[in-house]
């Protein structure tokens, strides 16, 4: 098989043109191309009036050595790659002491489906409910005020990523390719298949739902058990000759369960378990994340400045963008989590506070467009430990609560009042979606000064690039918070606790991954480590 690379046609090309294209470009005949399949899919926008696509293919042909030499010089064609995941080990017999998993997030759900895979039985303990019941609790906040702790948008089966846009797409390094297991799984579960080759996939929160179920009943059927509304309240750490070693964690009912092997699948809201596991002297420190605010256009207004006359085409589907700006007061303002066609949700987890996020269905068909609009900020803008962090979150989400009216509305301001300094009292063209309402205000102490004032600066400046960013009408609503863990659990070369052998800290809440892909990515590894570690092995001998 090989990969060819950079084929480009105009977008509105018809099926059989691929076909024509790749016996063009190896200049062969059609009974030479065997077979040939979509490795990956994206376009180039540069040019708005003669769009093309741009694809990388898997083909399959009569002498692919002849090829190989003749274009022996050419970078765009090649062997493809072997991608195919092999597991590190598996267990011959029962283990006396099975592994943990804790916390059922995109982390969790696949250390626990990899170790399931490779006959280790984990347990996993998710404090939520299961995915359906929590997304009633979801709703509860979204529709009638309320809010449910321990089920929300944070907390539950799948995670923050359930509501979410759905993205699987990633910048991290995948050396070993794990990222396309996740991606199988995800189409074996009930994905779309398109999400295998398509450049930016998502999948949507109404999919996910089901896809995270499929995923469970999989983990089950394997010897695996689900635990729901099983919050970890301590763990049990023994102190011996050769240091500190976990032993197994306790729930909040009070039952104990044992275990050499506990994987920290936490998600970055987990703050009492954050400050649970700073009292029992796990090690870990602060890291930067970011702050800001969730900002709404019509998505058309997105679709014709990124598109131009393409916008609407099917195959392209509801623009994205990406945008960074480097303010004068040295802080970088940067879009977070862009979500085409979306809404803004509700997505606190702890009472009397308010936070935002952004969420997509699969069609990506609602009005507007919405992005994080988020600062840079470090342990040096919050000194004072490891928690600090969450304590800096906890008092912004506290005070935009205030302002939003003290009933889970979230605070906005019109961006053309926002950038004039000025409170708004109503709005314009844009109505916001995010329930369970907004309340108008002036959004100017929400953040930090500092932040205010980079956000100010960049606001014009995104304008250059999407013509209407900056519009007055566009509405921001506060506050993003939960960019990131504002904390790392961090671990050693062998994915363990610097200072807890056997505990493995893993995905956002760690300070490891950041989004579904790269999440269930940092869980594929943890799993392999807890695997390597009960079979007694330092390197894996790979399974066919």
């Amino acid at each position: 098989m090989l990969r060819l690379t950079e084929l480009k046609l105009p977008l509105d090309h018809p099926p059989e043109a691929l076909r024509a294209a790749i016996l063009q470009r190896l200049a062969i005949k059609d009974d030479e191309l065997l077979r040939f399949s979509i490795f990956k899919r994206s376009f180039d926008a540069r040019k708005k009036h003669a769009m093309l696509l741009i694809y990388a293919l898997d083909v399959e042909v009569k002498n692919e050595a002849a090829l190989l030499k003749q274009f022996r010089n050419d970078r765009h064609l090649m062997p493809t790659p072997d991608t195919t995941y092999r597991f590190v080990g598996q267990a011959s017999e029962p283990l006396a002491s099975r592994p943990i998993v804790v916390g059922f997030g995109p982390c969790g759900i696949f250390a626990a489906l990899v170790l399931a895979q490779m006959g280790f039985k984990p347990i996993v303990l998710e404090r939520g409910k299961a995915v359906r019941e929590r997304t009633k609790d979801t709703w509860g906040l979204w529709r009638k005020h309320t809010l449910n702790p321990e089920s929300n948008v944070q907390f539950g089966e799948g995670g923050a990523g359930t509501f979410s846009d759905g993205k699987l797409y990633s910048q991290i390094k995948d050396p070993k390719h794990y990222g396309r297991k996740v991606i199988a799984e995800f189409v074996k579960a009930g994905a779309p298949k398109e999400i295998v080759y398509v450049s930016k996939p998502h999948i949507g929160t109404f999919r996910l739902v089901g896809v995270v179920e499929a995923m469970r009943h999989e983990i089950e059927a394997l010897g695996g058990e689900i635990r729901f509304v099983q919050r970890v309240t301590d763990v049990l750490i023994e102190d011996g000759a050769k240091g500190k070693h976990i032993r197994g964690v306790v729930l909040v009912g009070g039952e104990t369960l044992r275990s050499d092997h506990v994987v920290l699948a936490l998600g970055h809201s987990a703050r009492d378990t954050f400050e649970m596991l700073h009292t029992r002297g796990v090690f870990m420190e602060a890291k930067a994340f970011s702050i800001g605010f969730r900002i709404e256009h019509p998505q058309s207004l997105i679709d014709k400045a990124r598109l131009g006359p393409n916008a609407g085409n099917s195959l392209l589907g509801a623009a994205d963008y990406k945008l960074v700006h480097h303010a004068k007061n040295g802080r970088s303002v940067y879009s977070f989590c862009m979500c085409p066609g979306g809404t803004v949700v509700a997505a606190a987890s702890e009472p009397n506070r308010v936070v935002t996020n952004g969420m997509s269905q699969y069609s990506r068909n609602e009005r507007n467009a919405n992005a994080g609009i988020v600062v840079g900020i470090t342990p040096e803008d919050y000194p004072g430990g490891p928690l600090a962090g969450i304590e800096l979150q906890r008092k912004l989400e506290s005070h935009a609560f205030v302002l939003g009216g003290g009933n889970y509305e979230a605070p906005g301001q019109l961006v053309g009042d926002f950038l004039a300094g000025k409170p708004s009292t109503q709005l314009g063209s844009v109505e916001p979606s995010y329930q369970p309402g907004v309340h108008l205000t002036d959004l100017a102490t929400c953040l930090p000064d500092y932040a205010i004032e980079a956000i100010r600066e960049a606001l014009p400046a995104f304008d250059q690039q999407i013509k209407g960013f900056s519009m007055h009408d566009a509405v921001l609503t506060g506050v993003e918070t939960r960019t990131s863990s504002p904390l790392r659990i961090t671990r050693g070369e062998d994915y363990q606790s610097l200072n807890v052998k056997g505990l493995y800290p893993a995905g956002e809440g760690a300070g490891y991954a950041g989004g579904i892909l790269s999440a269930g990515v940092d869980g594929i590894r943890v799993a392999e480590a807890v695997a390597l570690n009960c079979l007694g092995q330092t390197t894996p001998v790979l399974q066919t």
